[in-house]
């Protein structure tokens, strides 16, 4: 046992960003688990996938052509993908955590006696053993979870929570004749799902957040106003979203939206919970206002302010001119 492979997920002919953080992950693993880095991909002609997953620490691409897999077909991807297991032995897989993932990486987990965890958002290797971390208890706490007896692992990731590999890289390519499985669906249309009113917390350079500090929802549409006025995307805490008071889509933190592009976060009236901050610590700029000096925000923030966050709203509001 050797290696990392991971399946790559594509939809509509466009390979899924996702498969681009599985091979940041591999990347980051790959000297301390040793073995080869693979990329598996199905699809009913490979080929044009082969350039998109060729990056970072890829050393093979193994393309599998299957007339039947126009589509994502759970059963004929849980066949090739375990036939692929098996002739290889890979010490880890890797899948993003989707709605395709949920179709089969549970059976192929069990059918091949793989140590499995979903919804992973850190890896490391411990004398020479994969540990994952996930959230649990309702993302109260973070979970360690290892793997022992078991001759292989698989994981699925939690989108965003790795950056993408994006570096150019020159692996061989190889094609199999893999997997006996049939269909057992038949692919109907394509049913795109409600429109998020064009917020989007992940691609946002500049975010402007609100949390309990906001006392009342009345108080939500000045924030709303303020980030436009700004130029930021107005995000917002769990208890905000929980309350209704603005869209799920607007929510930052491990039961959210990443902050993954952002350059600036402004965080108003948010203590900084370790929840919200795994959405947004790693962004280099951060400014904190909160009337608590002792709130955990202050402890990730580059710049803190201690004060009413209404009362520094009025005054942002007065210098952007905003009546």
């Amino acid at each position: 046992m050797s290696g990392i492979l991971i399946l790559a997920e594509h939809r509509r002919g466009v390979l899924r960003d996702a498969t681009l953080e599985a091979i940041g992950a591999a990347d980051e693993l790959k000297g301390a688990l040793g073995g080869p880095v693979t990329v598996l991909v199905i699809a009913a002609d490979p080929s044009p996938f082969v350039g998109a997953v060729s990056v970072g620490a890829v050393d093979e691409v193994i393309t599998v052509a299957r007339p039947d897999a126009e589509t994502f077909e759970p059963h004929v991807y849980e066949a090739v993908l375990k036939a692929v297991i098996s002739a290889r032995a890979p010490s880890l897989v890797l899948m993003p955590h989707s709605v395709d993932s949920f179709a089969l990486a549970p059976a192929v987990a069990v059918g091949l006696g793989l140590g499995f965890a979903t919804d992973v958002f850190g890896l490391a290797v411990e004398d020479g053993e994969v540990v994952a971390t996930r959230a649990g208890y309702n993302e109260k706490v973070f979970v360690e979870i290892d793997f022992p007896g078991r001759s292989g692992v698989l994981v699925t990731l939690r989108g965003g929570a790795f950056a993408p590999a994006t570096v150019p890289a020159s692996p061989t390519v190889s094609a199999l004749d893999a997997g006996e499985g049939k269909p057992r669906s038949r692919h109907l249309e394509w049913r795109d799902p409600p429109a998020s009113g064009g917020i989007d917390i992940p691609g946002s350079p500049f975010i402007l957040s609100i949390g309990r500090g906001v006392g009342d929802e009345a108080n939500v549409a000045q924030f709303l106003e303020l980030a436009e006025g700004l130029g930021a995307t107005l995000g917002c805490s769990r208890p905000i979203a929980d309350s209704g008071w603005l869209p799920k889509a607007r929510q930052v933190g491990q039961s959210g939206q990443l902050a993954a592009k952002c350059n600036l976060y402004i965080a108003m009236g948010i203590s900084g919970s370790v929840q919200h901050q795994w959405g947004m610590k790693h962004v280099e700029n951060i400014v904190a206002i909160n009337k608590d000096p002792e709130a955990s925000i202050f402890t990730i923030a580059r710049y803190g302010i201690v004060g009413d966050m209404l009362e520094i709203a009025e005054e942002l509001r007065k210098q952007q001119g905003i009546q």
